[in-house]
């Protein structure tokens, strides 16, 4: 099942949502969002500094993973960035496949 990273930032009304629901209430809501779509969460951390929350969640698929991103950025509450993360297994076959490339200007 495909994995990802995901990294957000609350807006100024995400923030106040999160201060009336506490962070149990918004893990509650992220697992209600995830298991929807047949993913689970691996983890999810609070932070401070550049990201306010840190998540790795499995989906089923990278278009369901699309589609929450969509709808999380849609709300105006979080700004988001997701990053598709790789197996050792996974990357140690990426390396055995032969590309063709010329780089620019070769």
């Amino acid at each position: 099942m495909p994995k990802f990273l995901i990294q957000a930032t609350y807006t100024p009304e995400g923030t106040k949502g999160l201060l009336k629901e506490g962070g149990s209430g918004r893990r509650a809501a992220v697992d209600q969002v995830v298991t929807g779509l047949g993913g689970t969460v691996e983890a999810m951390y609070f932070a401070f500094g550049a990201d306010d929350i840190v998540l790795i969640v499995d989906f089923p698929d990278p278009v369901s993973m699309a589609a929450v991103s969509l709808t999380v950025k849609a709300s105006g509450g979080l700004s988001t960035r997701a990053t598709p993360l790789l197996t050792l297994d996974e990357l140690d076959e990426a390396a055995r496949r032969q590309v063709g490339f010329r780089a620019p200007g070769a």
